[in-house]
């Protein structure tokens, strides 16, 4: 009998991917991203965090307690936006770039004494599509071979023992082709096609094996989750053959419509991805959202708290009747006047409408998870 002293990556008897818990157990990754204290610290609801809290470990507890109501079993990535104006006019992912401001993930140990598994970020790179100062380092340079280094090491030392760490993420979205802000490693300039994806190869091997040799050198014992690919983007064939030595996971984030031919082409979309690496994938992002009274710019197909619900279950069901897909991370936990969307209002309520549906469809996910 294999010892699973900490999360792996494995196959069932029936050839379903599945990760395996710290005690052999299948386990499907279902989590909530930006859950972030900094949405209860506005001017409109600081009272109700002073209230009901009072300290950010009171607060996470909080979360963890939330979490687990709606049969949640894993802490996504807490990084919450706060502030640019993304979703409003014509600023989205593929527009220009703009100075958009995160908030920080949480202190190592309160992730550490969460109780319940949960994922960290090395962002060894800060060249996200969402950032409109992107710093494309010289992945060939001893300094960034020696940052690489320190951050792994700064990292994995409160992770490195931990049974609760499933793995470790690397960059939000990353742009791997030329960024809209023009930005871009240097040496691409005027390549045709051929030695163009040569070198993008060559700059991405490196990146790769650079950062996952020092997150291995000091915690050997959890899996890389790679860059967060934004999959409505697309990612370049050159990108994904570098990516596959190095990485355990393949995550990527997609966001969709509610109708089924829109949830037919996001599963189309990363089974080419997956095919093409033979990696298990971890949807890492994906949401939903409807007008609010805090937020009435942000309009889609959904028009109440009740569609969002049944558009999660449905897409959760479409996700995980496929055998390679392993993970389900929703966007996002509490809405606030920058990310505009959340499964709890400002005034830190469930939306009932919505939750209710996300609970049931999370505890058929679980029981899916065991069956595979």
């Amino acid at each position: 009998m294999p010892d699973y002293r900490y999360f792996t990556v494995d196959r069932t008897d029936r050839g379903a991917w599945v990760f395996r818990d710290p005690v052999g157990d299948p386990f499907v990754s279902l989590a909530v991203n930006h859950a972030d204290d900094s949405d209860l610290r506005y001017p409109h609801n600081v009272e109700i965090f002073d209230r009901r809290y009072g300290s950010r470990r009171a607060w996470t507890q909080g979360v963890v307690r939330d979490l687990a109501h709606l049969n949640f079993n894993t802490i996504g990535w807490t990084v919450q936006y706060v502030s640019g104006s993304w979703g409003e006019g014509d600023v989205d992912w593929f527009g220009a770039p703009f100075d958009l401001g995160n908030s920080t993930p949480w202190p190592d140990e309160l992730l550490a004494s969460a109780g319940m598994p949960y994922v960290v970020q090395i962002r060894a790179q800060e060249i996200e599509d969402w950032n409109g100062h992107p710093a494309y380092r010289d992945v060939f340079s001893p300094e960034f071979e020696k940052y690489a280094d320190w951050i792994a090491r700064r990292m994995a030392s409160d992770h490195v023992e931990s049974r609760n760490l499933i793995g470790y993420f690397l960059a939000d979205i990353p742009s791997w082709i030329p960024h809209a802000s023009g930005r871009f490693w240097p040496g691409f300039e005027n390549l045709n096609a051929q030695r163009y994806d040569a070198k993008l190869f060559e700059v991405a091997t490196r990146y790769y094996e650079v950062i996952t040799r020092a997150v291995r050198r000091y915690d050997p014992n959890h899996l890389i989750l790679g860059d967060r690919y934004n999959g409505n983007k697309g990612v370049p064939g050159p990108v994904l053959r570098a990516m596959v030595p190095f990485v355990d996971v393949l995550s990527v984030q997609y966001f969709t419509g509610k109708t089924d031919a829109e949830h037919d082409e996001m599963i189309r979309v990363l089974r080419a991805l997956h095919d093409a690496t033979g990696k298990p994938v971890l949807i890492a992002d994906i949401g939903n959202w409807m007008p609010t009274v805090l937020n009435p710019h942000r309009t889609s197909d959904m028009r109440t708290q009740s569609e969002r619900g049944d558009d999660y279950a449905k897409g959760l069901a479409r996700a995980l009747a496929e055998p390679w897909i392993i993970g389900w991370h929703w966007c996002g936990f509490l809405e606030n006047l920058g990310r505009g969307f959340g499964i709890k209002s400002p005034q830190d309520e469930f939306y009932t409408d919505m939750t209710d549906r996300v609970a049931e469809a999370n505890a058929r996910a679980r029981r899916v998870a065991r069956e595979r």
